[in-house]
């Protein structure tokens, strides 16, 4: 199996990424870094320590100093607790204090006369991340240019650089700062033009990312993740039309490589957007295939969900089938569940239990969709011995087979005078359900009586008024027919008393 380009992200020695989606949040303000007057965003939400469990109390006690400190006097409040702080408690405090960029970075200061000013990388990251994602850009490049000084620069500093101007809605700032990298010390490579490309197209930009590498493409030569970013961000806003030129782009430029699993995966999944997705995604499986690449995980899921949907077993089955043969993954009880389901519908109950049976060789459960799936489709089609089998499996192994299928059960058992189904099937609904059984109930006391159980009709309707179940009057009106037919009026007249006072 070929293994999955890694995308240009944040490093070891980067920021984490915020834990909140700012796209799209966009409103009408100015920002003042600049000359020029831009439309700016809303500044997104941050996590904050009073989410963040765990904390060691120090840190904790940090965060809570810069989050409720003005910053003209958050260095006073800090020399006066006397606490002493190493590199990682720096590094903790920042990662929780985005929304507090003024005393976070008097914090900075002041942890650094104890630090001897020699914080770590990812400190200044953190720093220049947090003013970059406040907007606040002049700052941010003060602190740029103090890491250039120390020589901690890196392209994580130069990733988050973009993705702040990005977010900010100023992708020029974004493309003007990969060009002026160079002096700072940083290459303008493959890696930062993807870094760039990758932070562009994840705000939905993607338009602007292949305009841009169009520019370039002449000075950097695009490689295998370029491809699978800009493929990334067409499946992301649904355009299958740009996602299949830069596909073909990407065959003529490169050719086909088995290791370029997102690129396949992503470019399959933007075709599934298009008309005819499925036909069009399949015909272009079939030459992966052929050339021996295969899209990842993500594609086979989806793709089978999408065959399901059409009931196409055909091609649910060639999904399949690569996807084992090649090892390239293990299908899960969900994946399972829809082959079932295709089978199911297709009126294939062979290939269905037999998917049943495999499962756990693979490392996959059946879970009660599984079996409710089956049990649904063997009474529908009245194969009742093996419904039956199921459903004693399904209750053995704990999962629960829903009402509905119960209730249809027990009426098809009925129909076909197979008491001792039914009655099984009914114990165990009034064990496990609490609601919607009053149809049923009056369903099994009537069928009863139809087959002459007359005994067990009145024993169930006895239980069935003792759990509060509703017995109807035309019920109790066919079982007293019945029990008056045979001489025991007496026990009707029993029965009705104790109908009576529930």
């Amino acid at each position: 199996m070929g293994k999955k380009h890694k995308r240009p992200n944040h490093t070891a020695s980067s920021p984490p990424p915020l834990h909140h989606d700012h796209r799209n949040k966009r409103h009408s303000s100015s920002t003042t870094d600049s000359a020029t007057h831009h439309q700016t965003p809303k500044r997104p939400s941050f996590p904050t320590y009073l989410e963040t469990p765990n904390l060691s109390p120090k840190v904790r006690l940090l965060c809570e100093i810069i989050a409720n400190t003005p910053s003209s006097t958050v260095e006073e409040v800090l020399h006066d607790t006397a606490i002493r702080v190493s590199p990682e408690d720096v590094e903790d405090s920042l990662k929780l204090s985005y929304g507090f960029p003024g005393s976070a970075v008097k914090f900075f200061r002041w942890s650094g006369h104890q630090l001897n000013d020699n914080h770590s990388p990812y400190s200044w990251n953190l720093v220049v991340d947090m003013l970059g994602k406040n907007f606040l850009f002049d700052a941010m490049w003060d602190a740029v240019k103090s890491m250039k000084k120390q020589g901690l620069l890196s392209l994580a500093t130069f990733a988050s650089i973009f993705s702040s101007y990005v977010i900010a809605d100023r992708v020029r700032e974004a493309i003007m700062t990969f060009d002026v990298m160079e002096q700072y010390g940083c290459p303008r490579d493959i890696v930062a033009l993807n870094s760039l490309l990758s932070a562009i197209c994840r705000d939905g930009r993607t338009v602007q990312a292949a305009e841009f590498l169009r520019n370039v493409r002449g000075l950097i030569r695009p490689d295998a993740d370029t491809y699978a970013i800009l493929l990334e961000g067409w499946e992301s806003e649904g355009n299958c039309g740009a996602a299949r030129q830069t596909f073909d782009e990407m065959v003529m430029d490169i050719g086909w490589d088995p290791g370029n699993v997102s690129a396949y995966d992503s470019f399959l999944n933007a075709l599934l957007h298009g008309p005819d997705g499925r036909r069009e995604a399949m015909k272009f499986f079939e030459i992966m295939r052929d050339r021996q690449c295969s899209p990842g995980m993500r594609f086979y899921r989806i793709g089978l969900q999408e065959c399901v949907k059409t009931s196409d077993s055909k091609g649910a089955q060639l999904l399949w089938q690569t996807m084992l043969s090649r090892n390239i993954c293990r299908p899960d009880t969900e994946m399972y569940n829809s082959m079932i389901a295709l089978h199911c519908s297709c009126d294939n109950i062979v290939m269905a239990r037999g998917m049943l049976d495999e499962m756990v060789c693979n490392g996959a459960f059946p879970d009660s969709e599984t079996y409710n799936v089956l049990f649904r489709f063997l009474i529908r089609r009245r194969k009742l011995e093996e419904a039956f089998s199921i459903f004693s499996e399904m209750v053995q192994n704990e999962c629960v087979p829903d009402l509905t299928n119960c209730n249809a059960a027990v009426r098809i058992y009925l129909d076909l005078g197979d008491v001792y189904k039914a009655i099984k099937v009914w114990k165990y609904i009034i064990e496990n359900h609490d609601s919607g059984l009053e149809e049923t109930g009056n369903l099994l006391v009537t069928g009863l009586r139809d087959h002459d159980r007359i005994p067990e009709a009145v024993k169930y309707a006895k239980d069935m008024i003792v759990r509060g179940i509703k017995l109807t009057s035309s019920t109790l009106s066919k079982l007293k027919h019945a029990l008056v037919e045979v001489g025991k009026g007496p026990v009707y007249d029993e029965l009705l008393r104790k109908w009576k006072t529930r």
